[in-house]
């Protein structure tokens, strides 16, 4: 009896640091900075002030999201012009219609002052401010999630009187080993201008 106790307060205190664990591994990064103009249980609109982020092609074949992020993860641990280390953020935004994956530099990391990449595929630019319509879900990739959630936002920016301006990127806060149920991604619409 003693024993089945001890066990299960173990397993629930595993569970419980496993949870600890995986929401503090997220809350350590910086994240890009935005201004919630609109909260609607999972729907938010938001104002993005311009990012630069750093940028590479993901290959349909051959790689894809791996390729991408490990061309990004290296260009910040110090595959760049000046050898520079620069800290990871949230979130990874990927662009699907144009195959394409993004970190997003710290603030004080301007276009102007980031270490040009050493990597002809990894690009540094910048994502003009703007707002947009943004829905947060939890849950492992798939195509089939994020089609379900960007059917979902676009049937609530049409009831809003919303017009999106450009296709949907997808950004991702969670390392992962993270449980799929604990995991942070979103899917945004950049708005037109003055709504």
């Amino acid at each position: 009896m003693n024993s089945t106790l001890i066990v299960s307060a173990l397993v629930v205190m595993g569970v419980a640091l496993s949870i600890w664990g995986c929401k503090t591994s997220r809350s350590g990064y910086e994240s890009a900075p935005y201004s919630a103009v609109l909260s609607d249980g999972k729907f938010e609109l938001r104002d993005y002030p311009e990012l630069t982020i750093v940028e590479t092609p993901m290959p349909k074949e051959g790689g894809g999201e791996n390729s991408g992020f490990g061309k990004l993860f290296r260009y910040i641990t110090g595959n760049n012009k000046s050898q520079e280390s620069i800290a990871m953020t949230t979130p990874v935004f990927i662009s699907r219609d144009a195959h394409t994956m993004a970190f997003v530099l710290p603030a004080k990391s301007s276009a102007d002052r980031a270490p040009a990449p050493l990597d002809s595929l990894v690009n540094i630019k910048k994502i003009p401010a703007g707002r947009f319509a943004v829905l947060r879900f939890s849950g492992s990739r798939s195509a089939a999630k994020e089609s379900e959630c960007l059917a979902l936002l676009k049937s609530w920016i049409d009831a809003k009187g919303l017009t999106a301006v450009e296709p949907p990127i997808y950004g991702f806060f969670d390392p992962p080993w993270t449980p799929s149920f604990l995991r942070r991604n979103e899917v945004m619409l950049r708005l037109a201008p003055k709504q």
